[in-house]
C-alpha cells in the first residue's frame, strides 16, 4: 500500500511515478498509490479497482492526501498535478489542455477498456467536464464525482465579495481572482483570508493550515493564467457529454463555487445519481469533509467497479 513519512500528517509517497506525455508535449506528473499488481477489467489479473483523482486550481496532488490515505489500502490511487501545479511544469493553458491532460493520464495508467471512477476537485471536475466528449474518458470512465465545481459563470455568481450581484462585484471578483500579488509566506493573516474565501466557518486550524500551504505553493504566474480561463469558463456542453453516472457534492459554505452551480450540475447531468450538501463546508470539500468526499467514492467503486467485475 501507499507508504507514509514518519510524521502522521505527512502526505502520502507514492508507490509509483510516472510521466504522462500530453498532446502538446507537455509532461504530466502522475503518481500510483496502493495496489498497482494488475489491472481488473481489461487484463484480468484481478487487481485492485482504479480511483483518479483530478485536483483544483493553485491545488496538487497533496489536496488528495486524505483520500490516498484512506482508499490506497485496497484501491489504486492515481493523482496528477495540472499543468503548471505541484511538479508538472506549467505551459499552454485552457480546457482544451486539461482535457489533453487527463487523457494522456487515462492512457499511461489504463489499460484499453479499462475502467475507472474519476473524481475532479473545482477545475478538477471542470476537467471532466471538458473530457467527457473524449475517446479515452469514454473508454475508460465507469462514474464520476464531481466535488465544489461548476461548468460556467463562475466569477458571475462567486460570493467570495460581499456585495450585491452584479456588473460591479463581477469586475471586482475577476480583479481578486487574476490578482497578480504574490501570495507570499503563509501567515495567520493569510491563514485568515484563505479561510474566509475558500473554507467554511467551522474548518479545523490544521486543515486550514494545510490549504493554506498547498495554496501558497503555487507559481504566481500559473495562478494568474488558469484564473483568465476560469473566469471565461463555458462547459455547459461537457456537462451534457458527460453521460456516466454521476454524484455531485457542494458545500453550502462555499463562496467560490457556491451551491447553486452543484444543484445546476444535478439538473443538468445526463445520469445524476445524488446530490451531496455538506452543510457547513466550503469550497475545499476533500480536505474539509474527508470522509464524506472518500464515503462517495467508495459507493461508485462499489457499485460500478467491484459490482460489475463480480457479475462478470
Amino acid at each position: 500500500m501507499s507508504r507514509l513519512l514518519h510524521r502522521a500528517d505527512a502526505p502520502p509517497v507514492a508507490d509509483r511515478e510516472l510521466t504522462a506525455v500530453s498532446a502538446d508535449g507537455s509532461r504530466i506528473h502522475v503518481e500510483v498509490h496502493g495496489s498497482d499488481g494488475g489491472t481488473s477489467q481489461a487484463g484480468g489479473s484481478g487487481g485492485a479497482p482504479t480511483v483518479v483523482l483530478a485536483h483544483g486550481w493553485t491545488c496538487s496532488t497533496l489536496f488528495w492526501a486524505a483520500q490516498i490515505r484512506a482508499l490506497a489500502a485496497d484501491h489504486r490511487v492515481v493523482v496528477y498535478d495540472q499543468r503548471g501545479h505541484g511538479r508538472t511544469p506549467a505551459g499552454a493553458v485552457g480546457t482544451e489542455q486539461l482535457a489533453d491532460d487527463l487523457e494522456a493520464v487515462l492512457e499511461a495508467v489504463l489499460a484499453p477498456g479499462e475502467k475507472a471512477v474519476l473524481a475532479g476537485h473545482s477545475m478538477g471536475g471542470m476537467t471532466l467536464m471538458a473530457t467527457s466528449g473524449r475517446p479515452a474518458f469514454q473508454d475508460h470512465a465507469a462514474a464520476v464525482l464531481l466535488c465544489s465545481t461548476g461548468s460556467a459563470r463562475l466569477v458571475d455568481e462567486s460570493l467570495v465579495l460581499p456585495m450585491r450581484p452584479g456588473r460591479l462585484r463581477t469586475r471586482l471578483t475577476h480583479l481578486v481572482l487574476g490578482a497578480r500579488a504574490p501570495l507570499g509566506p503563509v501567515t495567520p493573516v493569510s491563514r485568515r483570508i484563505l479561510k474566509y474565501a475558500t473554507m467554511g466557518p467551522g474548518s479545523a486550524p490544521e486543515r486550514v493550515d494545510e490549504c493554506a500551504r498547498i495554496v501558497h505553493a503555487c507559481p504566481r504566474p500559473v495562478r494568474v493564467a488558469w484564473s483568465r480561463v476560469l473566469g471565461e469558463l463555458d462547459l455547459d456542453k461537457g456537462v451534457r457529454a458527460l453521460d456516466v453516472p454521476a454524484i455531485v457534492i457542494g458545500g453550502t459554505a462555499d463562496r467560490l463555487t457556491p451551491i447553486v452551480h452543484a444543484k445546476r450540475l444535478a439538473a443538468e447531468l445526463p445520469e445524476c445519481l445524488e446530490l451531496v450538501e455538506l452543510a457547513g463546508v466550503g469550497h475545499m470539500s476533500p480536505v474539509e469533509a474527508p470522509e464524506a468526499v472518500t464515503g462517495k467514492i467508495r459507493e461508485l467503486v462499489d457499485t460500478y467497479l467491484n459490482a460489475k467485475e463480480e457479475a462478470a
